[in-house]
């Protein structure tokens, strides 16, 4: 299959879409955004990446950063992580505050916004906001090769301005001993970590380790293969909220979305993609990038849930 001739015929399809979703509107930075845009790009594991539409545009991750930030977590404290965050899907909206009454302020996974906030916690580590946002930065410009990765400020200034729900939410947590640094510290880094701005080309370069077992393309080992592998389970499970379930039956394919319309999804040994559409569904993922992934699993077999190839 020539990948670069069905980025053409993805990229025209979703061109042609009527209905493109609505932008996050509750972020004031966000509503400002172009619906019409669609870009996607994939790094493949023979090291080539292959771009479409606005694929160079930059936009702001969101979500797509707590794959990064729940790595370095991983990284700092191990399996005693999960006693502060579970591991299972949430089955409600992803800024609820419905569950952490019943279950004693644990969330039910890390890529909910409770569950980031923990993360968040737990790789503040006594430090100041800039020194862990500072270690975050320096983790995808690693995990990408390029150094032009940035924060987009007007973003983070916008979230911190209107994200009372997530205040509650940490607030909650702090309550039950769950959130140990000051809620103010806590989300400072929450808030630029999700306000980090990239293009589909370099989102898709920095999944490129969930991809290889764990392996950095250029050498080394980000993670082992175990935890690559159990991220990549996370993700399939509870990437998508309260959508996770629809994602893996329509696509078959880990993903981890973020409202400012990107998604960034794993396909072990074969390829990391990033799709990025401003609008958004009911679920608060995006819409053209979710039919996107299903039209490219479909016309790949790239679903994990596909028997392997001869020689695979």
């Amino acid at each position: 299959m020539d990948l670069s001739d069905l980025l053409t015929d993805i990229v025209a399809t979703m061109a042609s879409a009527e209905d493109r979703g609505q932008v996050a509107s509750y972020i004031p930075e966000l509503a400002k955004v172009d619906a019409a845009q669609f870009g996607i790009a994939i790094a493949t594991a023979d090291g080539r990446v292959r771009t479409g539409g606005d694929a160079d545009s930059g936009f702001s991750i969101q979500s797509i950063s707590k794959v990064f930030a729940l790595t370095l977590a991983l990284g700092k404290v191990g399996d005693q992580l999960w006693d502060r965050v579970g591991r299972e899907p949430s089955g409600n909206a992803f800024n609820s505050i419905v569950q952490l009454e019943q279950e004693q302020g644990i969330p039910r996974n890390p890529f909910i916004n409770a569950g980031a906030i923990v993360v968040s916690d737990v790789n503040l580590g006594g430090h100041q906001p800039r020194v862990a946002i500072g270690e975050m930065l320096r983790f995808v410009r690693y995990l990408t090769g390029e150094d032009d990765i940035i924060i987009n400020e007007d973003v983070a200034t916008s979230e911190t301005a209107t994200g009372f729900r997530n205040m509650a939410l940490a607030n909650y947590m702090r309550a039950f001993g769950n959130v140990r640094h000051p809620v103010d510290l806590v989300l400072g880094s929450y808030f630029h970590q999700c306000a980090i701005e990239m293009s589909c080309r370099q989102l898709a370069l920095a999944g490129r380790y969930l991809m290889l077992d764990g392996r950095h393309p250029d050498g080394g080992r980000v993670v082992s293969p175990s935890r690559a592998r159990r991220i990549n389970a996370l993700m399939l499970t509870c990437g998508h909220y309260d959508a996770s379930g629809d994602f893996a039956f329509r696509v078959g394919i880990p993903g981890k979305s973020g409202v400012g319309g990107g998604i960034l999804a794993i396909v072990p040994g074969r390829a990391s993609i990033a799709v990025w559409s401003p609008g958004l569904n009911a679920s608060g993922n995006s819409q053209l990038g979710t039919q996107a992934l299903e039209m490219l699993a479909r016309r790949t077999g790239w679903s994990v849930f596909s028997p392997p190839e001869e020689g695979d």
